[in-house]
């Protein structure tokens, strides 16, 4: 029987075994975390298109091209959340297989965006372009430490049975014949 060390339990598992992440990612608390990132992507979208761009214009210019940059990479990190989301709801609702979604065809790959500006120049951002900042970084976090736990297959080492587990094995079944 082949097995698999997984490195986020550490623990064997079995193939066939069913997985607790797999469970958790089709679970309530993935809905919850879907609808939440689909709120921020609406709520980014709403302010960035309304009220941001006004607050964009009365900022000093390093602010100014701190908003800009921000602004980009809040944009990037939500579409690549809304896509990892998506993609997980299809799995979930049997649209596809984990496995399909695992395929360079498929999977989103999740590239960590932070903070794109020094300190003191975030500071002067407006308060509500910080707060979706801060809010996206968070679920970005939790959404890429999903998927590390989701698809760890990949980085898993695969242990090889024991030489002596074997030879016990033989023994085992040459007593069991003959008896």
């Amino acid at each position: 029987m082949t097995r698999f060390f997984d490195p986020q339990t550490i623990s064997v598992v079995r193939p066939g075994t069913v997985s607790f992440i797999q469970k958790l990612a089709g679970s309530n608390a993935f809905k919850a975390m879907f609808k939440e990132g689909m709120a921020l992507v609406e709520e980014a979208a709403a302010y960035l298109d309304g009220p941001g761009r006004e607050e964009s214009r009365q900022l000093r210019r390093p602010a100014a091209l701190a908003y800009a940059t921000e602004s980009m990479r809040l944009t990037t990190r939500l579409m690549q959340i809304a896509s990892w989301l998506l993609l997980q709801r299809a799995v979930n609702e049997g649209e596809m297989t984990l496995a399909q979604a695992a395929t360079d065809k498929h999977r989103v790959r999740l590239s960590r965006q932070d903070i794109a500006c020094a300190a003191e120049i975030f500071e002067e951002l407006p308060d509500r372009l910080r707060d979706l900042s801060l809010k996206s970084l968070r679920l970005q976090a939790r959404v890429m430490h999903l998927d590390r736990c989701l698809f760890a297959r990949d980085d898993a080492m695969t242990i090889s049975p024991s030489p002596i587990a074997s030879q016990v094995e033989r023994l085992r079944a040459a007593f069991q014949t003959a008896m």
